[in-house]
């Protein structure tokens, strides 16, 4: 059987409040089947989605592309140890 290496988190900071607010972390949505469905972004790290490197870059397109104030975060992805 496969180990499937997930130890990545995403987390977003609004460009405008960098300094002052917390980060924001990514928690996937996924269908009864499993299926991607999107991402919501929470406050609580220990509630954040632990992903592999691909699933973390798929959430990130995600967003990118379906959030329309997009452009006034920074996005990462960071190591669930971080």
């Amino acid at each position: 059987m496969e180990q499937i290496d997930q130890r990545y988190l995403v987390q977003q900071n609004k460009i405008s409040d960098s300094e002052t607010k917390p980060p924001v972390f990514a928690k996937v949505m996924r269908s009864k089947e499993g299926v991607f469905e999107g991402v919501s972004f929470i406050k609580s790290k220990d509630k954040a989605s632990i992903l592999t490197i691909e699933e973390a870059h798929q959430a990130i397109k995600w967003a990118t592309n379906k959030k329309p104030n997009a452009h006034e975060y920074i996005t990462k992805v960071i190591c669930v140890g971080q």
